[in-house]
């Protein structure tokens, strides 16, 4: 998956900002999205907002029906207003909130021995039930493999060790990740 350049991270962590303050204060989904370059570009993404280092909420999508975009403005609001785990966001909490955006590869299947922590995240799918972990969340919790795959089966509503039934499907992807820093809008280095 090839890295963006600093001033296409910039581009897209500017839209995801606009998305979440246009829901938040205007209750409206953003207008004139841009739609050449990396904003044509079919890829997954999650967006996760954070306030004081806590998660506010996350929301992504992982098939990239959509240009990136629209996709990047659309979870960014829905992650500030309809993430089912957290109230939406308030106006006063604006200026708090620090955007992170992961760009997906498209998952592909993986076996549990090749799963590297930090380098790949996980979806786990069994019947009408799915899970995903960015490769993030492993790092953050130093999970085991094991921990990690358990840890997705139960995102999925499945039991723990549900990833060593045969009728279970285990992708891994990449991701590139890049936040704010500060107020300033300015990205951090991201990893993939």
């Amino acid at each position: 998956m090839p890295f963006l350049s600093e001033a296409d991270r910039r581009s897209l962590l500017v839209l995801a900002r606009r998305a979440i303050v246009e829901a938040v204060s205007l209750q409206k989904p953003v207008e004139s999205i841009p739609r050449s370059e990396i904003f044509a570009e079919k890829r997954g993404v999650f967006v996760t907002l954070t306030l004081r280092g806590r998660l506010r909420g996350c929301i992504g999508i992982v098939e990239a029906f959509a240009p990136l975009g629209e996709s990047i403005a659309r979870c960014a609001a829905s992650a500030a207003l309809h993430d089912p785990r957290f109230s939406p966001v308030r106006a006063e909490e604006l200026h708090e909130i620090q955007i992170e955006l992961s760009l997906l590869s498209p998952p592909e299947q993986i076996l549990p021995e090749s799963i590297e922590i930090g380098k790949h995240g996980l979806l786990i799918s069994q019947g009408s039930r799915r899970g995903l972990l960015l490769p993030q969340v492993a790092a953050e919790h130093k999970f085991s493999r094991e921990q990690f795959l358990d840890e997705t089966c139960r995102k999925a509503g499945l039991d723990a060790k549900s990833w060593q039934e045969p009728e279970t499907q285990i992708s891994g992807f990449f991701c590139e990740v890049f936040s704010e820093e500060g107020t300033s809008g300015e990205p951090l280095s991201g990893n993939s």
